[in-house]
């Protein structure tokens, strides 16, 4: 059931008439921020919201507005909290009460939103949206009668609202009353021809309910002809179409479906189980192993792609296969006898032999000769029973435990290699950016450069003491500075670059050697992306000053970039198949770590040296999470985000380390402030993360 939040023209037109206590700068910035809610600049309105907050943090319009903005990127947290602090600065707007009760709707704190819902109709009685949400709200905590109440209400004073029917039918769906829910949709699509919600629902009813398979394709083309760029849609309509004997055609829709969402386990899972239907095995196998890689805890896919191991004659990942199933079923007698059968047919006899017995000792303490116990049926049945528990009862749905999180989060990372083109998501600053499929990276570490940057929405630069000295000397080439991973240089610029290494190379041969020259030199060297010459300058920089800073700083960086650069080199160059790949991979490792520890090692020299340096932390927690030392990594970003409040990219990675470690609570939170502090992504993640 759709959440309704109307939409936010009509909010901000009805909070015209609110008292503005502001000075005219702080008016003026936040009339600036409501103009761009008005054309969906969401980012960009927050971070104008943030300065109106920042001079005036007693006034309650720029929360409100700031909420508005977070909901519409379905940052509900966020949102929560500062409709919280704008009810508190002045309690009678009412939309707040609207905004903080959707946002604890989505939350799954469904008495919360009552409890706004209630406020807000005690402020305006005869909200319809306010009403219809209490309804939702009371039906999904199980309180029937009372959501029956209201609804009631709603249909008084608007005889023709369609969502009201629709909202009764889900509720008469949880109390399994199709008959009741049935009535209701047929008079909501009576009342509007264009829910598609509606046709969705009537569709499962005529399928789930009444297996009539004609009735819900044709509500499910209603609902794809209304809604043509949902995935899930067609997903459905596959189904519908395979129960009516159109495999041709449920084969296009789940084609489709991945076309418009190449990253749904659901699509590929189902197309698997049609391919190998159909006897297109190894096709099959290649979806499992889709669905696998996003998820390797998708049993059903795990069983299915060995049994089509099995069947396609490769032996090996049968059994490796197997073996995982066995590790969760270790009484699952057909599984032992299926390894054994691969064993054999690859000729490991005593393997084969062993697997037979374990067989064998199953069925005689079962006392039984034929196998009974099915797994898939296990987990079938309990998969249909938690989504019919999720679809009908969404206020008890058992909550997601750390490993369920870290799954989920894992999935994020995993990116489509059929989809070679990615999203500039840099360039997207408009609209609904949560809805952007972008491949989740935490923000690279800070490095030294000539060429500045800043954030494009909030204005911030990067600066340390140590920088502002050096530059004081005027005897660098440029203006040093620190941006946030590595800059992309023109041929012009590289050009320079090699310049300055041949005027440094002339001057360190005929005058007096300093630390500052070999410390610009080897910064020319990074930029033109030689980190080891870098390595060197730095190593003489340092020795000639041991107390230079940014001397450990530099050599710092040229570290990571070693590593990066060997991570690189390694993906084009080992196959992962490759004779020696096992014992390449062990030097690699061996090294990774070599280098992350000199970052390390150096990093600890820069904060000896300078201890409130933010990004020396901030870095040195990005080489503990490359690591995979996610405690030491989340330890750093915090002492990070103590000295400096506002660094956004301290939050968004401390807010992936922790839903790394399954921590969804915190991983949100942080995640929500490194949205509001303009880091993009955030909302995506947001969005993902959210059931």
């Amino acid at each position: 059931m759709k959440l309704i939040l109307r939409r936010w023209v009509l909010l901000l037109a009805l909070l015209a008439a609110v008292s503005i206590q502001a000075q005219i700068n702080t008016d003026q910035v936040v009339n600036i921020g409501r103009n761009a809610l008005y054309f969906e600049d969401y980012i960009l309105a927050i971070q104008y919201f943030n300065q109106a907050i920042k001079a005036k943090p007693f006034l309650a319009e720029p929360y409100f507005y700031r909420s508005v903005a977070k909901i519409s990127l379905e940052d509900y947290r966020g949102a929560e909290q500062d409709a919280s602090m704008a009810i508190e600065r002045n309690p009678f707007i009412v939309d707040a009460y609207q905004v903080r009760g959707v946002s604890r709707q989505n939350l799954g704190d469904f008495k919360g939103a009552v409890q706004d819902y209630d406020a807000g109709l005690n402020l305006m009685p005869e909200d319809k949206n306010l009403l219809f949400n209490r309804a939702v709200c009371e039906s999904a905590l199980k309180n029937y009668d009372e959501a029956q109440v209201t609804f009631d209400r709603l249909l008084q004073l608007d005889r023709r609202n369609d969502r009201a029917y629709i909202g009764l039918a889900q509720m008469n769906l949880a109390r399994k009353d199709t008959a009741a829910a049935l009535d209701n949709l047929n008079r909501g699509i009576a009342l509007s021809k264009n829910n598609a919600v509606a046709y969705v629902m009537r569709s499962e009813i005529h399928t789930r309910s009444h297996h009539d398979f004609e009735k819900g394709l044709a509500d499910m083309d209603s609902a794809i002809t209304l809604e043509p760029h949902y995935a899930g849609y067609f997903i459905n309509r596959a189904y519908m179409k395979y129960n009516l004997d159109d495999y041709f055609g449920a084969m296009a829709d789940y084609d489709y479906a991945i076309g418009l969402d190449p990253a749904s386990q659901e699509a590929h899972f189902n197309r698997g189980l049609l391919r190998a239907e159909v006897g297109d095995n190894n096709k099959a196998i290649s979806d499992f192993d889709f669905v696998l890689k996003s998820n390797p805890s998708n049993f059903m896919a795990l069983y299915n792609r060995a049994l089509l191991h099995m069947r396609t004659g490769q032996f090996r990942h049968a059994i490796s296969d197997f073996t995982a199933i066995l590790k969760k079923y270790p009484d699952f007698e057909a599984g032992y006898m299926a390894r054994g059968e691969a064993k054999r047919r690859m000729g490991d006899v005593k393997g084969s032999e062993a697997d037979m017995e374990k067989a064998m000792a199953i069925f005689r303490r079962n006392k039984t000769h034929v196998s009974n116990f099915n797994p898939a049926e296990i987990e079938a049945t309990a998969a249909v029973k938690k989504a019919e528990q999720r679809a009908l009862n969404p206020a008890e749905e058992e909550p997601e435990s750390a490993e369920d999180i870290i799954n989920r989060f894992n999935m994020l990372l995993t990116v489509s290699e059929q989809d070679p083109v990615k999203p500039e998501y840099a360039n997207r600053q408009r609209g609904h950016i949560q809805n952007d499929n972008i491949e989740v990276e935490p923000m690279p570490v800070f490095t030294l450069s000539y060429y500045a940057q800043d954030n494009q929405l909030n204005g911030n630069t990067y600066y340390i003491r140590e920088i502002g000295d050096i530059n004081d000397t005027r005897l660098l080439p440029g203006v040093l500075t620190l941006v946030v991973g590595e800059p992309q240089l023109s041929e012009d610029e590289i050009q320079r670059h090699f310049s300055n290494i041949e005027y440094f190379n002339s001057l360190l041969k005929v005058a007096r050697p300093r630390s500052i020259d070999y410390f610009a030199r080897g910064l020319d060297y990074l930029l033109v992306k030689n980190p080891e010459a870098a390595i060197a300058d730095a190593d003489s920089a340092i020795a000639m000053s041991p107390n230079m800073a940014l001397g450990y700083f530099l050599r710092a960086d040229a570290h990571y970039m070693q590593y990066r650069m060997a991570q690189k080199r390694d993906a084009l160059d080992m196959p992962a198949d490759a004779p020696d790949a096992t014992s390449h991979a062990m030097l690699r490792q061996r090294q990774d770590a070599t280098a992350l520890n000199l970052m390390i090692t150096d990093l600890d020299k820069v904060i000896k040296l300078s201890p409130r340096n933010v990004y020396a932390y901030f870095n040195k927690g990005n080489a503990y999470m490359l690591q995979g030392d996610y405690t030491s990594a989340i330890s750093c970003y915090s002492t990070a985000i103590e000295l400096k409040p506002d660094l956004a990219e301290a939050y968004y990675n401390r807010g992936l380390m922790y839903l790394r470690m399954g921590n969804k609570a915190l991983g949100v939170a942080d995640l929500s402030q490194a949205g509001e502090l303009g880091v993009l992504p955030s909302y995506n993640v947001l969005k993902r993360m959210t059931r």
